[in-house]
């Protein structure tokens, strides 16, 4: 009797964290509105800074080439400082990695709103600004799940993902009236103060909490902890499974980087083509958001993780449909309904935090990161580059393609995988 008491409390936690959360039980969490508000801030400086930048380097310079690489730069600095510098999170207080983080990409981003600024001082600066954002990034990520436990953390995750569309599609629209208003310089300026705003927010939002598991005479070098956090991420056929539904939006971003192209391709007289393109670039976030709200508000917990790779199969497939050439409306449509298939994220997410420790969640969360801005990165150069020889077109169908084929794959994979657990689940219980 004393042991089958011993076993019910741990029942009835499983049950509570299978339980599906609600948007507003979860915004009553006091850290997690500070996570939530500071992110918000901070992206929205992030969109009215890259538009003022692509202004102010082209106006310097004249060059489509000098802008371009000053908005490349965004992505480099990810890709390197994901694996190396994403473990701070996890050898210091998470609180206090944000904190280092904010003040000085603030310092940073005001010496850009300097004006006269050189040109190659603007490339330093940029870079060190978006290196300093993986070992934040990561210690946001990590942090989040010691806040919401549970279909908390899936709730959580979907209204963060929903803010971050959202401000995009705001950023990039306002961002343009704006700077025509008050100039590049100003706007830079409005971007380092968001980032001071984000740490007042932090500080008064999140308690301190200690570094994540490491003693001060334990702690290994950065190199080990990349390398161990490599060997944890990739050495788990389940991890590796998660990484690569997480990376394969390369597939579905693709199309927004050859959406100028497309929108002339798509003209008619009607719109003009910066309208079309504005659509277009809009078409997937805003799916995004609609996928989020309706996935993590009415699928139940358990029924997502069963959906995971029909939903990732659906962010690819309506691509498909741009082989025929059809109009704009129906474009839109396809794109719309790519990005409600990208909700499947959300899943993997929250089943990727479900199997990594806690003292090894930045790392790992820095690793994917990485990944993900070089698939989204390598997927948009190779489109733009397949797009001059065969047209718009025919690229995006072919990413849809690869990308279903992809998707059904790591579907087969995971559904084996969640066979084969249910099956011992089912044979522990027996015996």
């Amino acid at each position: 009797m004393g042991a089958m008491r011993a076993r019910r409390p741990p029942g009835r936690h499983r049950r509570a964290e299978a339980q599906q959360a609600t948007y507003r039980e979860v915004i009553a969490i006091r850290e997690f509105r500070a996570l939530w508000y500071g992110q918000g801030l901070s992206l929205l400086g992030d969109q009215l800074a890259q538009v003022a930048l692509a202004v102010l380097v082209y106006n310097r310079t004249q060059s489509p080439l000098a802008t371009a690489g000053v908005y490349a730069l965004t992505y480099l600095p990810s890709i390197v400082g994901g694996p190396l510098l994403a473990g701070l999170a996890d050898r210091f207080a998470r609180r206090g990695v944000m904190l280092a983080c904010d003040l000085i990409r603030a310092v940073l981003v005001a010496a850009m709103a300097v004006p006269g600024m050189p040109f190659w001082g603007l490339c330093a600066l940029v870079f060190l600004v978006v290196l300093l954002s993986a070992p934040f990034s990561a210690a946001r990520a990590a942090l989040l799940p010691e806040i919401l436990e549970g279909d908390r953390y899936v709730i959580g995750s979907a209204l963060q993902n929903m803010t971050n569309q959202a401000v995009q599609m705001v950023g990039f629209a306002a961002g343009g009236a704006l700077i025509a208003t008050m100039g590049p310089y100003r706007a830079l300026a409005i971007d380092a103060a968001t980032f001071l705003g984000s740490a007042l927010i932090l500080v008064s939002g999140v308690r301190r909490r200690p570094a994540a598991g490491l003693d001060d005479d334990s702690k290994p070098s950065m190199w080990t902890m990349t390398r161990a956090g490599a060997k944890l991420v990739f050495g788990s056929k389940k991890l590796r499974t998660l990484v690569l539904f997480a990376w394969l939006c390369g597939f579905y971003v693709l199309p927004e980087g050859i959406a100028v192209p497309y929108a002339i391709k798509l003209y008619t007289g009607t719109l003009p083509v910066p309208v079309i393109t504005g659509l277009l670039m809009a078409a997937m976030p805003t799916g995004t958001v609609v996928g989020a709200f309706l996935f993590s508000r009415f699928v139940s917990p358990a029924r997502r993780m069963r959906l995971m790779g029909w939903m990732a199969m659906l962010s690819c497939a309506p691509l498909v449909v741009t082989a025929m050439r059809p109009p704009l409306a129906i474009v839109l449509a396809a794109w719309v309904l790519s990005g409600i298939g990208g909700a499947y994220q959300l899943a993997a997410n929250a089943a990727f935090v479900q199997t990594v420790p806690a003292e090894r969640r930045a790392q790992a969360f820095g690793l994917v990161q990485a990944g993900l801005m070089a698939s989204q990165g390598i997927a948009i150069l190779v489109g733009g580059f397949a797009a001059e020889r065969l047209g718009p077109e025919p690229v995006v169908a072919l990413a849809g393609i690869t990308g279903v084929t992809c998707a059904a794959v790591l579907a087969m994979i995971w559904t084996e995988s969640r066979g084969d657990r249910s099956a011992r689940v089912r044979a522990r219980a027996v015996a």
